[in-house]
C-alpha cells in the first residue's frame, strides 16, 4: 500500500513522533493507522524500559494551590538534561500532573502513576510516551499534598525549587511570604520542638569542648553554651530564622503578629540528593544522538 504524506501527517499529529518514524511505522503496518499507533506505543514502552537506569537529576518542580486556597500540591519530576527540562512538552507534563494532584485522592506513588490526566491518559502512559519522544529518562520522583483547615500557599523559584505551606488561617500573602522564605533559607525544622534531642546534645558536646579550652569559669562556660545552642536552634528552625524581607524580626514573630501559626511546610529542590554525573554540553548532545 502506498503511504501518502497526509497519512504521515495524521500519524504525527496523533502521536507527536517524528516524520521518518511515522513513515516507517506506517510502512511496517501496511498503511493501517491503528496498527501503526499500537506498534509505536509498544516501541515507546521498550525505549522507556531501556532508559530507566540512566541518571535523571535535572527537571522541574510543579506547585499549585486550588481556587479556595485549601489544597496545595507539589511534584518533583526529573529528566536527564536542562535542555529537556526547559522544553514546552516536559513543562506541560509537570503542570498537568500537578493540576491532577489537586483533585485526586492520591496517597502514594503507585496511585499517582495511575492517576488520569486531563487528556484521559495516565501519568505513567504519558511519562513513557515522553521518554520515547524526547529520548531521555523521565522519572516522577516525589510529591506532596496539603489539605488545610486554615489556608495554604506556595512559591516556585523558576521551577527549580518549590515550597508549599499550611497555615492555621487563610492568609495567601503571609503563606506566600513564608514559602518564599523557606525556598531561600532552607530551614531543617519548623520549630524547636521538632529538633531531635540527640542533635542538640551533639552540638552541645562540641560547644562544651570548645568552651573548656578557653579556660573560663564554669558559670561563664554554661552561659556561653546556652547562648550558642539558642543561636544554633534559631539557624535551623523556620520560626527562629530572621525573616528574609525584614531581618529584624523572626519568621515566628511575623506569623504570630498575623494571628496565625505554621502547621507544616514542604520544600523540593530539583536534583537534591541525586549523585549527578558531570558531563559537558557536547557530551550530552552526543549521548542523545547515540540514543
Amino acid at each position: 500500500m502506498s503511504i501518502t504524506a497526509s497519512m504521515v501527517k495524521e500519524l504525527r499529529e496523533r502521536t507527536g513522533s517524528g516524520m521518518m518514524e511515522c513513515k516507517k511505522a506506517l510502512v511496517e503496518a501496511n498503511g493501517d493507522m491503528e496498527a501503526a499507533i499500537e506498534q509505536m506505543r509498544k516501541s515507546g514502552l521498550a525505549k522507556a524500559d531501556k532508559k530507566s537506569d540512566r541518571t535523571a537529576a535535572e527537571g522541574r518542580v510543579g506547585v499549585k494551590v486550588n481556587a479556595d486556597g485549601k489544597i496545595a500540591a507539589m511534584v518533583d519530576i526529573n529528566c536527564e538534561t536542562d535542555f529537556v527540562s526547559k522544553g514546552d512538552e516536559f513543562s506541560a507534563f509537570v503542570d498537568s500532573v500537578t493540576e491532577a494532584l489537586l483533585t485526586n485522592d492520591t496517597q502514594n506513588m503507585e496511585q499517582l502513576l495511575e492517576m488520569k490526566l486531563s487528556d484521559g491518559s495516565t501519568v505513567e502512559e504519558t511519562r513513557r510516551s515522553l521518554i520515547a519522544k524526547l529520548g531521555e529518562n523521565i522519572t516522577v520522583r516525589r510529591f506532596e499534598k496539603f489539605i488545610s483547615e486554615g489556608g495554604v500557599g506556595c512559591y516556585s523559584h523558576g521551577g527549580s525549587i518549590g515550597v508549599i505551606v499550611d497555615l492555621s488561617k487563610a492568609d495567601p500573602e503571609l503563606a506566600k511570604d513564608v514559602a518564599m522564605h523557606v525556598a531561600a533559607s532552607k530551614p531543617l525544622y519548623v520549630s524547636e520542638d521538632q529538633v531531635p534531642s540527640e542533635l542538640i546534645q551533639k552540638e552541645k558536646d562540641i560547644f562544651v569542648a570548645q568552651a573548656e579550652e578557653s579556660g573560663k569559669p564554669a558559670e561563664i562556660i554554661e552561659k556561653m553554651i546556652s547562648g550558642r545552642i539558642k543561636k544554633f536552634l534559631a539557624e535551623i528552625t523556620l520560626l527562629g530564622q530572621p525573616f528574609i524581607k525584614e531581618d529584624k524580626i523572626s519568621v515566628g514573630k511575623l506569623v504570630e503578629g498575623k494571628g496565625a501559626s505554621i502547621n507544616r511546610v514542604a520544600r523540593f529542590e530539583v536534583g537534591e540528593g541525586i549523585e549527578k554525573k558531570e558531563e559537558n554540553f557536547a557530551e550530552e548532545v552526543m549521548a542523545q544522538v547515540r540514543g
